[in-house]
C-alpha cells in the first residue's frame, strides 16, 4: 500500500481478536481506493468460525472488564483518545485513502471520533444509581445500572472512525465487551483505531474486530445473532437490513440500537434569512459528497423566496470545487463506487422524466483522475412522483421543491416512512415552535446545518430506527436497570 505514514504500522490488515492479530480463514478480499478504483490493500475474508472466536474472546472478558472500576474504564478510554488524537493526521489519511473523502474532512472526522471517546470516558463516572425512598419500614430499595454484555457493532463506510467510535466508546464506558464488523469498503480504519486501543491498554478480548467482504458479512452477522451471549446490536446502515437484524436477533431478545435511512427535508420559509439558509444547505448537504444519512434530501423552499434561494445556491454550488482527496483545494472528493454513482445518476435522469430541470451539475467529471467523480447538481420543480423524494439518493444533489403554506410543506415533509432528520429556516419565534412539534423526526435543526454532537442524542423515529447514539442516552442505551430491594432492616 502507497500510503505516506508517521506510523505505517498503523496499516493492519488482520482480525484482532482476544488481543491477538490473526488471520485465520486464509482468505482475504480487497480494499479499494475510491478514487482511482486501485487496490490498496488485501485483509481478512472472514467466516463464522471468526465471528464465534470474536465472541469466545468477548465473553471471556467480560466478567473482568465489568467489574473495573468506572475510574478505571474512563481512564483507559482517556489514553485512547489521547493516541487518536495523537496519529490525527495518519489516521485521517487512512480515511481519505479508502473512503475518497477531501483530507480536510477527514481530519474533521478523527476529531468528531475523538470527542466521542472523551466524552463516554467522562460519563463513564457519571453513571449514577437511584434510591428509591422507602415505602416499608425497614426495607431499602436501590436502583443500579449494568453493561448489558457482549455487544455486536456493525458499522457503515461514510463516516468509518467517528460511527465505529460511538459505538464502542459508550459501550467500553459502560463496561461491555465489544465484537465490531466494520463495512467492507472501509475496514483500515477500525483496524487502525483497534491498534490504538490495544496500545491504550484495553485489555485482551475486551474489543475485537473482525472484517468480511460484501459475501461473507451476513455468514458472519448471521453467527452474533443466533449467539445467546451476544446481548446487543447496535447497527448503522439501510432500513432494510435493520428489519433484517430486528427480526433475526429476536429469537435470543437482544436489545438493539438501529440507526437506519433518512429523507431528511430542508424547509426555506418566505420569513427565513434566505443567505443563512443556503449557508446551511451548502454545509448539510454537500459534506462528505452527500454521502451522510443526516443530509438533506428534499429540499423545500417557499415560493416567494424560491428563485432568490436557487439564484444563490446553483451559484455557490457551480463552485464546488471536486478533486482527488489528496489535493488540498478539493471540496467534493469521489463517491464511494460505481453502485453509488449509477444510483445518483438513476434519480437525476428520473427526475427529469418527471419535469425537473438540471440547472447544474449531473454529470461524470474527472474520468483521467477515475470513474467515481460526479459534479454536484441542482434540480428544481422537484415533485413527490419523483424517485429522488421517496428514497435516498445519497449523493451531492439537491433538489429544490417549491411550496405554498405551512400545512403544505409540512405534509410533503413527514409524508415519508423515515424520520431521522430534518431542517428548517424561519425567523418567526411561533413558526419554530410550531414547526418543531409537528415535524416527525428524531433530529431537527432550525436555522443551523450543522448538528450532530457527541452532548446530543443521535437517532431517527419511524422507520429510521430507534436508540440514540451520544449524550448520556447514548451511554443508558448500553446499560440494564437493576432494581434491589433489602428486607428485614428494622
Amino acid at each position: 500500500m502507497q500510503l505516506s505514514l508517521s506510523r505505517a504500522d498503523l496499516i493492519r490488515t488482520h482480525n484482532f481478536i482476544g488481543g491477538r492479530w490473526v488471520d485465520s480463514s486464509g482468505r482475504t478480499f480487497g480494499v479499494r481506493d475510491p478514487s482511482n478504483d486501485s487496490t490498496i490493500a488485501e485483509v481478512v475474508d472472514s467466516d463464522g468460525s471468526d465471528a464465534r472466536a470474536a465472541v469466545d474472546a468477548a465473553h471471556a472478558a467480560l466478567p473482568m472488564w465489568r467489574a473495573a472500576p468506572a475510574r478505571a474504564r474512563a481512564q483507559t478510554l482517556k489514553r485512547w483518545h489521547a493516541l487518536i488524537q495523537q496519529h490525527e493526521e495518519d489516521l485521517a489519511r487512512i480515511i481519505s485513502r479508502e473512503q475518497g473523502k477531501p483530507l480536510a474532512e477527514a481530519r474533521g472526522e478523527i476529531l468528531y471520533a475523538a470527542s466521542y471517546v472523551e466524552w463516554f470516558a467522562e460519563e463513564a463516572t457519571r453513571c449514577y444509581g437511584d434510591v428509591i425512598p422507602e415505602t416499608v419500614r425497614g426495607r431499602k430499595m436501590l436502583v443500579i445500572k449494568e453493561g448489558v454484555g457482549v455487544v455486536a457493532a456493525i458499522t457503515p463506510w461514510n463516516f468509518p472512525a467517528a460511527m465505529i467510535a460511538r459505538k464502542i466508546a459508550p459501550a467500553l464506558a459502560a463496561g461491555c465487551t465489544v465484537v465490531a464488523k466494520p463495512a467492507e469498503d472501509t475496514p483500515l480504519t477500525s483496524l487502525a483505531l483497534a491498534l490504538l486501543a490495544e496500545e491504550a491498554g484495553v485489555p485482551a478480548g475486551v474489543l475485537n474486530v473482525v472484517t468480511a467482504s460484501r459475501s461473507r458479512a451476513a455468514e458472519l452477522v448471521d453467527v452474533w445473532l443466533a449467539d445467546v451471549r451476544v446481548r446487543k446490536i447496535t447497527f448503522t446502515g439501510s432500513t432494510p437490513v435493520g428489519k433484517h437484524l430486528a427480526r433475526e436477533s429476536s429469537s435470543t431478545l437482544k436489545r438493539l440500537s438501529l440507526e437506519l435511512g433518512g429523507n431528511a427535508p430542508f424547509i426555506v420559509f418566505d420569513d427565513a434569512d434566505v443567505d443563512a439558509s443556503v449557508d446551511g444547505l451548502m454545509a448539510a448537504k454537500f459534506r462528505n459528497g452527500g454521502q451522510t444519512c443526516v443530509s438533506p434530501n428534499r429540499v423545500f423552499v417557499q415560493a416567494a423566496v424560491h428563485d432568490a434561494f436557487v439564484e444563490k445556491l446553483v451559484a455557490r454550488v457551480a463552485a464546488l470545487r471536486v478533486g482527488p482527496p489528496s489535493d488540498a483545494g478539493s471540496q467534493i472528493g469521489p463517491m464511494i463506487n460505481q453502485q453509488a454513482i449509477r444510483k445518483i445518476e438513476r434519480h437525476i435522469a428520473d427526475a427529469l422524466a418527471h419535469g425537473a430541470r438540471l440547472v447544474v451539475g449531473g454529470t461524470r467529471v474527472l474520468d483521467s483522475e477515475g470513474p467515481n467523480y460526479l459534479a454536484p447538481a441542482v434540480l428544481t420543480g422537484a415533485t413527490a412522483a419523483m424517485l429522488l423524494a421517496k428514497e435516498e439518493t445519497f449523493g451531492p444533489v439537491a433538489a429544490v421543491f417549491r411550496f405554498d403554506t405551512e400545512d403544505e410543506v409540512l405534509a410533503a415533509a413527514n409524508g415519508t416512512p423515515y424520520g431521522l432528520a430534518a431542517y428548517f429556516y424561519s425567523r418567526d419565534l411561533k413558526r419554530i415552535w410550531r414547526v418543531s412539534a409537528a415535524i416527525e423526526c428524531g433530529i431537527v435543526g432550525i436555522n443551523e446545518g450543522l448538528v450532530s454532537s457527541e452532548t446530543a442524542p443521535f437517532g431517527g423515529i419511524k422507520e429510521s430506527g430507534y436508540g440514540r447514539e451520544g449524550s448520556r442516552h447514548g451511554l443508558d442505551d448500553y446499560m440494564d436497570v437493576k432494581y434491589l430491594c433489602q428486607g428485614g432492616l428494622s
